[in-house]
């Protein structure tokens, strides 16, 4: 018997690609995408977009390029269906659009391989539901108890949202993200996750990739997943994006790790950093609540309060690895992951 056109076209049709990237938005970016259908044994390549609804061209000259850099199953439509995380080209030359901050982080992950650069980087964030962060009563915002019980917190009173954290943590394994850990954190209705240990680019692809999924399992609970450094106003902690480094003579040698710790308070280097961590930093790092004062850099064994961390048992080691803790919750990846190679590499030489 023939077939409609119809029919043939639904054969045809084997998998969508959801094309992710992130857009010009100031003085935070935010994530977008889009649908492709592709048909079977067809690759996602490259595709377009009206860069003038996201801040990244002018309604006159509108076009601009995906250009798919990182791809892996879609854990929520299941099938063959894949989540494909793509950098921003200008499509005139197809060169790295000024928002591409990913570009940049290549080069310096290419200049600095024989360093062997690793990251882990712990995304903290807060749920909200109808205009106050899950978990709090509706009478006000300040009627929950004080902070205290609420990290790493057991039971119905101390956390709000597990169900959705364990969505998540579960989508981010079968998509293929290295997470690392899940845990609930200070202040109640706020959570963390942590992706690697992974290399310099890698680490900011799944970073960008788990906060898609975080937006998007979220948003079948009927809830908003905030990534904002000071969510509550006040006595409450803030939301970092503390970014643990080393390289591989910082993994043999606890001098390296030193000398990484001063190159990182160079002149200069503190407020270059800074300009990096995320908008409004001023606003978390008060010097309370966990954080080293934005105006002061200092670096401590076990110090929560400083602006770089040393694990104790780095120090007990004497190898292993620093804790940056000033970058915002809302940092763009990229850009953290490049800073901090091009300081500590360009200080200390490579085993």
């Amino acid at each position: 018997m023939r077939r409609s056109t119809s029919e043939r076209w639904v054969t045809a049709v084997a998998y969508r690609a959801e094309y992710i990237w992130i857009d010009g938005t100031e003085p935070t970016p935010l994530m977008r995408s889009k649908t492709k259908i592709l048909a079977d044994g067809a690759e996602p390549g490259i595709w377009g977009f009206d860069g003038s609804s996201t801040n990244q061209a002018p309604g006159s000259n509108s076009d601009c390029v995906l250009n798919p850099v990182y791809t892996v199953n879609d854990p929520i439509r299941g099938g063959n269906d894949v989540l494909v995380l793509c950098e921003v080209l200008l499509p005139e030359t197809m060169a790295p659009h000024p928002t591409n901050t990913r570009a940049g982080c290549v080069e310096v992950a290419e200049k600095f391989a024989a360093h062997d650069p690793l990251f882990g980087i712990e995304q903290e964030y807060t749920f909200f539901k109808e205009g106050r962060p899950l978990g709090w009563p509706a009478e006000g915002y300040y009627y929950p108890a004080p902070q205290g019980p609420y990290y790493c917190g057991v039971g119905a009173v101390e956390i709000a949202g597990r169900e959705i954290v364990e969505a998540h943590t579960t989508a981010c394994i079968d998509a293929g993200i290295n997470i690392s850990g899940t845990n609930a954190e200070v202040m109640l209705g706020q959570w963390e996750f942590q992706v690697g240990p992974s290399g310099t680019v890698t680490v900011a692809d799944e970073l960008w990739m788990a906060r898609y999924l975080l937006y998007r399992v979220a948003e079948d609970f009927g809830v908003n997943a905030s990534i904002s450094a000071k969510p509550i106003k006040g006595d409450w902690n803030g939301a970092g994006c503390h970014t643990n480094f080393s390289t591989n003579r910082m993994r043999q040698e606890y001098d390296a790790i030193i000398a990484a710790c001063e190159a990182m308070g160079a002149p200069g280097k503190v407020e270059e950093h800074l300009e990096g961590y995320g908008h409004g930093y001023e606003e978390r790092l008060t010097g309370l609540h966990e954080t080293a004062h934005h105006s002061e850099f200092r670096y401590g064994v076990s110090d929560r309060g400083a602006s770089i961390r040393i694990p104790w048992q780095g120090a007990q080691d004497r190898k292993g690895y620093i804790q940056d803790r000033r970058p915002n919750a809302h940092i763009d990846p990229y850009v953290v992951t490049r800073l901090i190679p091009n300081t500590i590499c360009s200080a200390i030489e490579p085993a």
